[in-house]
């Protein structure tokens, strides 16, 4: 990454709003998942109820993303965003007055996920496809490469601050959460961009569904999504943070903090790596040399019983989950037109949130039958198989030489 990109980048103002808007956003809703996650637990004391909240949240996700996609190609971009951080300030708002009424029960919690589920279905398309938008494209992949330094920032800070702010109880924490979603909220309404309104067209659903087909006909692309979503589907142990910190490594809502920031540092120590080291050549072998790392770093984080090498494990999969969203953002960038970008970037959320919060239902539902342990093995284990049978069943993935798509794909690059 050359210094004059990064000092033309600074100079652009609406790029860096939007860089701090996601800075303070993403912290909030990290901070949020941490004490919504802790709240459940000391409530319930149930694995199962754990594994509920990303369920909770996955479901509106799963059925409003693509739908919010369309409308992502059609309306301002920056505005959806800005109407989703009020919707988030109104959440927090209500599990600040709930903590510090006392009646923050199961019940409340599950619903905000809900709600939560419905604010991510909405920010996500239109979040990843407004960044091209406010660089010029010869600094795009530059842009990329700060926004998720940025991104691991704010996923590193966020836990590590809410575990510490703990202390003081969870309405400290959703105070906070409030102020970072108002800051994100102001900062969002002055993003400027050039909007042109498209041609007037029904959203049928074969307009939705162009983002779905879009990626399908690309085999690829379609293996490096569909790679990400089941390796961490099995592989995730995120939901289950809150069981290894109270009952398997003893630690406190501070070490809770601290183990959700790992994957989080080795995310942002392979971003710097890859910022300065760029995956020039073999991209598909690399990419699926990185998940079969991540599966077998969760195994090792599943039998630890020692807090530092649980930290190293889980920075490690944070490290080689970064190769895949490189990987996988820089495919979706560079094939994608920019008319269809809001539409492909919602077939992506929904693999991710099918990763993630469709993976803390599998690691709760696991645990509650095989113990916390039991269930990252088994889906560490599991994600290592799933990166062999890749191997196989997308030849054109595992053959991927660059980044770049090849000759026959290059006019599609010329469609903004």
């Amino acid at each position: 990454m050359s210094q004059d990109g990064l000092a033309a980048l600074w100079r652009l103002s609406d790029f860096v709003r939007w860089w701090f808007a996601r800075l303070a956003a993403t912290t909030a809703g990290q901070m949020v998942m941490v004490a919504v996650g802790w709240q459940m637990y000391d409530v319930t004391s149930s694995a199962w109820d754990l594994g509920l909240v990303g369920l909770f949240q996955f479901v509106p996700a799963l059925v409003l993303t693509l739908p919010a996609g369309h409308l992502a190609d059609r309306l301002h971009r920056a505005r959806i965003v800005a109407g989703v951080m009020v919707l988030q300030l109104a959440i927090v708002a209500v599990l600040f007055a709930a903590s510090r009424g006392g009646w923050a029960s199961r019940e409340l919690l599950l619903a905000t996920s809900v709600l939560l589920g419905v604010a991510r279905a909405f920010q996500m398309p239109a979040q990843q496809a407004l960044t091209p938008l406010l660089v010029p494209p010869r600094l795009l992949t530059q842009a990329m490469a700060v926004s998720m330094s940025g991104l691991q920032v704010a996923i590193i800070g966020g836990p590590a601050l809410a575990g510490a702010i703990f202390v003081a109880g969870a309405a400290a924490v959703y105070a906070v959460c409030a102020a970072f979603f108002a800051i994100a909220f102001a900062l969002v309404l002055r993003v400027r961009y050039e909007h042109a309104p498209p041609p007037a067209e029904p959203a049928t659903l074969r307009t939705v569904l162009a983002g779905l087909h879009f990626i399908f006909s690309r085999p690829a692309l379609l293996g490096a999504v569909s790679l990400d979503l089941f390796a961490v589907l099995l592989g995730g142990a995120i939901a289950l943070l809150p069981m290894y910190a109270k009952d398997i490594l003893h630690v406190g809502a501070f070490g809770l903090g601290l183990l959700r920031a790992a994957p989080a540092a080795g995310a942002l120590a392979m971003s710097v790596a890859l910022a300065r080291w760029p995956l020039a050549r073999r991209v598909g072998a690399k990419l699926l040399a990185a998940v079969a790392v991540f599966g077998a770093a969760t195994v090792v984080f599943g039998v630890s019983t020692d807090f530092a090498t649980s930290l190293v494990a889980l920075a490690v999969t944070g490290a080689a989950d970064m190769v895949s969203v490189v990987v996988r953002q820089s495919l979706v960038a560079l094939e994608t037109p920019d008319p269809m970008r809001g539409r492909v970037s919602a077939v992506n959320s929904i693999f991710i949130g099918a990763s993630n919060q469709l993976g803390e239902f599998e690691s709760g539902a696991t645990a509650a039958w095989w113990g916390p342990v039991g269930s990252v093995v088994v889906g560490g284990v599991g994600t290592v198989l799933v990166a062999i049978a890749w191997w196989r069943l997308f030849p054109a993935l595992a053959r991927r030489d660059r980044v770049e798509p090849p000759a026959p794909a290059g006019p599609a690059l010329n469609r903004r």
